[in-house]
């Protein structure tokens, strides 16, 4: 329950407060009305969850529009993405409402639980929130707390995956069956801390699966990422910078915007947009503007023209640009016009273009270009390059050091690393863990870069594919045997399933950092050590050694 002393409690990022948890305002911005309000849909989420759950096993189908529904919610409570209380308040009631109406097709409502029948009026719903049922503090015990949280989160950043493929067109009904199933489970009280360890790296399966999808989606879509050489400076047009991870949206953008006069620069997690032949064809996506998310407010107020974000990592907005900053999909925050349209549908962008053109060109932060585009197509056309350099020495060890960026001083630890490992070694990146180090001209070992940039976090399926791939040729057994060595920097929940991923694909002795997650419960903690040999950072010195023996 919410107290006084504790106006809401969240850790599901890596900045929770104290590395234990954000218990008066979270450290990302959000409100305590606006995290119980979120902990409130992950709720119902789990009701209606169970409901459809029920349903299947009776035979009857659910639709796809539910799917989405349930994928969608999840997504909207992921760290960054909206702050909005208005979208959280309708998505409840929207969530209710399908929830009735599926309860009445079930034959019994015997056996539903309190998530699975509650019902109220949107006055009721604050209070609600605040409730003993309610979040994460609901369930006592420590450890299956932790499992909870942590299968939770790995199904947030599952739904964003799954949300990408969706706008695409691309979905898979096994991976939204299991999700809801296990939303459902998570509200059993007779699951064991052994059933829930099970239920972790079964989530990590259909992470794998659900990577897999998005991946065919935008390759499908838009082609296999080439080596890109993308511009980092400006021009003299006006332009549109747009941030997220949504391609749909950016493509969308780009045609609206062709022979407008108006330019299109990407921003930290559109990056990757580049990479793909089916989007570099447009002339005016010119660059990409600024670094890492989390340096947006300088870098926004710079950039003069209008901003759209299309999924998380929004930094609560100064009022020197909030009138230009706009939302769409999964993203909102209040006082910032929201674009409508839903998964797919049309989207009109029209006043943002036409803000745009009253607006100075950007101003110059930086110049130059960088290099990326190394996604798993990409890289087994250098396969034989890449084995001849591993069988000369001339490449002694691979590093994937994948992941997020962030606020912290901490994570300065990321840029020290890459500079000091050793010129025989590769650095495997994807997500915006890379602006560390991205930009430091580390060179190459036979023309091989030696940053091998796969794209973002939605990208990261590439990065298990190449070591699979390696693996192949190598004739190895276990992918373990591979001269490779993670060192990942983790922020939100697009990470944890990232993770969950990685151990069910065997692979052990990850290192994450900057801290080991706050959700994570000693005794839970102690069986990822054991296990799956976890261990967070130390000095780059000690961690070099470590890695390099």
């Amino acid at each position: 329950m919410i107290t006084q002393e504790n106006l809401m409690f969240c850790y599901q990022c890596q900045e929770a407060a104290g590395n234990k948890g954000c218990t008066k305002a979270g450290v990302c911005g959000k409100k305590p009305d606006t995290a119980g309000l979120q902990d409130l849909l992950i709720y119902v989420s789990k009701g209606l969850s169970e409901v459809t759950t029920k349903l299947r096993n009776e035979g009857k189908e659910v639709s796809a529009d539910v799917d989405h529904l349930i994928t969608l919610n999840l997504f909207t409570t992921i760290t960054n993405a909206n702050f909005d209380n208005d979208v959280f308040n309708d998505r409840i009631a929207m969530t209710l409402k399908v929830k009735s109406d599926l309860i009445s097709e079930l034959s019994s409502e015997e056996g539903l639980s309190e998530a699975a029948l509650w019902t109220a009026d949107r006055n009721e719903f604050e209070e609600k929130a605040k409730s003993a049922v309610v979040g994460v503090l609901s369930t006592a015990n420590e450890d299956i707390r932790s499992l909870r949280e942590l299968i939770t989160y790995g199904l947030k950043g599952m739904a964003a995956y799954m949300k990408h493929a969706n706008v695409l067109g691309y979905d898979d009904k096994e991976i939204n069956v299991f999700m809801q199933s296990t939303l459902a489970k998570l509200l059993n009280d007779s699951l064991t801390v052994d059933d829930l360890v099970a239920l972790t790296l079964e989530t990590g399966k259909f992470g794998v699966s659900g990577m897999a999808l998005l991946d065919k989606a935008n390759t499908s879509t838009y082609g296999n990422p080439e080596i890109t050489k993308v511009n980092i400076g400006v021009g003299k047009n006006p332009g549109i910078l747009i941030s997220g991870h949504d391609l749909g949206d950016l493509e969308q953008l780009l045609k609206q915007t062709e022979g407008t006069g108006v330019d299109i620069y990407t921003h930290s997690e559109m990056l990757p947009a580049h990479y793909y032949p089916h989007l570099k064809k447009y002339k005016h996506l010119v660059g990409n503007y600024g670094n890492a998310w989390w340096k947006q407010k300088e870098e926004f107020e710079l950039f003069k023209g209008p901003i759209l974000m299309t999924t998380n990592c929004i930094v609560p907005p100064k009022d020197s640009y909030k009138d230009r900053l706009f939302t769409t999909g999964s993203a909102g925050y209040p006082g910032c016009k929201h674009i409508p349209g839903t998964s797919g549908s049309e989207k009109d962008f029209s006043e943002i273009v036409e803000l745009a053109k009253k607006c100075q060109p950007p101003t110059e932060i930086e110049t130059g270009e960088i290099v990326g585009g190394f996604a798993h197509e990409q890289v087994f056309a250098l396969a034989d390059k890449v084995v001849e350099a591993v069988k000369s020495g001339a490449i002694k060890k691979f590093f994937v050091m994948a992941g997020c960026d962030g606020r912290a001083k901490s994570r300065n630890y990321y840029t020290e690393f890459a500079k000091a490992l050793p010129e025989d070694t590769i650095i495997l990146t994807a997500g915006c863990a890379k602006y560390k180090y991205n930009k430091l001209n580390l060179g190459d070992i036979g023309g091989i870069p030696r940053v091998l940039d796969a794209g973002q976090c939605n990208d990261s399926y590439s990065l298990a594919l190449i070591a699979l791939k390696l693996k192949e040729v190598f004739k190895l057994e276990d992918i373990n045997d591979l001269p490779l060595a993670f060192n990942i920097a983790w922020y939100e929940q697009k990470a944890v399933i990232v993770l969950l991923a990685l151990l069910y694909l065997g692979v052990k002795n990850i290192h994450l950092g900057p801290t080991l997650p706050a959700f994570l419960s000693p005794n839970v903690a102690n069986v990822l050590v054991e296990n799956f040999g976890i261990s967070g950072i130390g000095t780059v010195e000690d961690d070099l050694k470590i890695f390099l023996g």
